[in-house]
């Protein structure tokens, strides 16, 4: 790092932008821009993107983030990047390959959310090999060995084409440094290999029916695992530099998962990263578990070593559909589009107002949970990602009636919140009996911003719901890995202690409002336990 580089930037690529922001080395962010990226749908639960769009997505944030912070490039010593787990497919010389009946080969990634490996996960898990202890004992079709599996079985001819299969992280940090390294975090979380021993495991693939990785000694899906936060390559190359606004030889970062990266930016708060569960509420949502010693949790992914907290073990779960349930099911209500009309006359989102209207009709964020009374929502629109690990659970909303008023929309929008909450409070209890408990929620994520949101996951799960000063914490992560690979702290562990901030504590409510909660919990649990059993029936 040379004397002028006081700065970092962290680029993070969630499902619908990308964004960066550049921080100085107390956590600060000075400047942020965003970029929106397309999202590509198709029969079949088919979600694509393209890898060439999200790359000048990010050099548009970054230079945008640049020009709003009035920092000189010199200033910038690292760059560290986070992106969802999607799966990006590579020709020769890099040249995108597509991955879907469209056949364009612009539509070169499976994203995280497509669904379309389900059969093929059914199939993995039914080996019941040793490696699916180390995912939850199921595999979820949003990881990549399901996907791989598909385009293997679908389109043998692109997949023989490839030259690189990589996480949409490990394609950034490629992009930016040259270097095909990938990240602990991406391949021990979403590629099966085991980290606590440096290694794949050929016989899971050549058991699962993807025996020619294991042939190729997995020279397609990397050979070089590393660390996040490791300095790749000799840093950004001429070309990338050029693209992004910076100067070349920029050191960049290992990078890592977006929900972990919210990880990282902000389990540092209290010192204790095992004492706090890390929350991500955004598009999906996910947890973050840290523990000293593995801990196997039924339906939670993991225990996966160096994932995110060096030298500890972590466990991940989560839902499927977190924000995107929440759209989902306030779109299907009859005021929907005329909400939506107010909401953006304000200059708001739509959730944003419904949240406001109900904060006015009650006299605390705790009581808002009474304006849902009869109505319960289990918004597992895209199945059960954790505890139950069932992609093929889906919604179940009971008490609905034929209302249309704005009242109705933020019954509705409440019990909604509470359905992501309840779903919440099943992960953390599953952990706590397999021995994996934590003592807060420490939340990020763009649908978790709003006090009312954050105030009912409290009241729901019984635990406070603490929050960072950083107005974007999943880039702080980023960010964060940057200025380890630069030099400015040790390792990541100092650089979690040195830029995170403690924000507000949301406390749970006890009483009445807890046992509202928990017969509302109860509720959740029965329902969806009987749709489970309805998907059984004929018809």
């Amino acid at each position: 790092m040379t004397k002028q580089a006081n700065c970092v930037i962290g680029v993070d690529v969630g499902t619908g932008s990308a964004r960066a922001g550049v921080f100085d080395l107390d956590g600060n962010m000075l400047g942020s821009a965003r970029q929106d990226i397309t999202l590509f749908h198709a029969p079949g639960s088919i979600v694509e993107q393209s890898s060439n769009e999200i790359w000048q997505a990010v050099c548009t944030s970054v230079r945008g983030a640049l020009a709003a912070s009035g920092v000189a490039t010199e200033q910038v010593g690292g760059i560290g990047f986070d992106a969802t787990c999607s799966l990006v497919v590579l020709g020769e010389g890099g040249r995108p390959l597509p991955v879907g009946p469209s056949g364009e080969a612009e539509r070169n990634i499976i994203v995280w959310m497509d669904h379309r490996a389900v059969a093929q996960a059914d199939r993995i898990n039914a080996t019941g090999h040793d490696v699916l202890k180390y995912v939850g004992g199921r595999i979820s079709p949003e990881m990549e060995t399901p996907k791989l599996l598909w385009l293997l079985e679908h389109k043998p001819e692109v997949f023989a084409a490839a030259w690189q299969f990589l996480d949409l992280t490990d394609f950034l940090t490629w992009r930016a440094s040259g270097d095909l390294s990938r990240s602990t975090c991406t391949v021990t979380c979403k590629w099966t290999y085991l980290a606590h021993e440096q290694r794949w495991d050929p016989g899971y693939f050549r058991a699962v029916g993807l025996g020619v990785l294991a042939d190729e000694d997995f020279k397609r899906i990397g050979q070089a695992v590393v660390a996040p936060g490791t300095a790749l390559g000799r840093g950004l190359t001429p070309e990338a530099a050029a693209e992004l606004g910076l100067r070349p030889g920029t050191a960049v970062a290992t990078g890592i998962i977006d929900a972990h990266a919210g990880g990282i930016g902000t389990v540092g708060l209290e010192g204790d990263p095992f004492a706090c569960l890390a929350y991500v509420f955004g598009t999906s949502s996910c947890t973050m578990t840290t523990t000293r010693e593995p801990v196997f949790v039924p339906g939670v992914w993991g225990p996966y070593f160096e994932a995110m907290v060096p030298g500890t073990w972590l466990n991940e779960g989560g839902q499927s559909v977190a924000g995107a349930a929440i759209e989902q099911l306030l779109a299907m209500h009859p005021l929907a589009a005329e909400a939506r009309a107010q909401a953006q006359a304000r200059g708001q989102s739509l959730p944003t107002m419904l949240a406001a209207l109900a904060a006015e009709r009650t006299r605390s964020l705790s009581d808002a949970v009474t304006l849902a009374h009869g109505l319960h929502v289990v918004p597992e629109f895209l199945g059960n990602r954790a505890p139950l690990a069932d992609p093929h659970a889906r919604a179940v909303i009971a008490g609905l009636g034929m209302d249309n008023d704005m009242d109705s929309l933020v019954a509705l929008y409440i019990a909604g919140i509470c359905g992501i909450a309840y779903g919440l409070r099943q992960i953390i209890d599953a952990q706590a009996t397999a021995g994996a408990p934590v003592e807060k929620v420490v939340i990020s994520g763009g649908a978790g911003r709003l006090g009312l949101v954050r105030q009912l996951l409290a009241d729901a799960t019984g635990k406070p719901v603490l929050t960072t000063d950083a107005e974007e914490p999943v880039l702080l992560g980023a960010a964060i890995l940057g200025s380890v690979a630069c030099g400015a702290f040790a390792d990541v562990a100092a650089a979690m202690a040195g830029m995170t901030q403690k924000g507000k504590a949301y406390e749970p409510q006890v009483g009445a409002t807890a046992a509202l909660h928990q017969a509302r919990f109860d509720a959740f649990v029965r329902l969806q336990a009987l749709a489970g059993q309805l998907r059984q029936t004929p018809g």
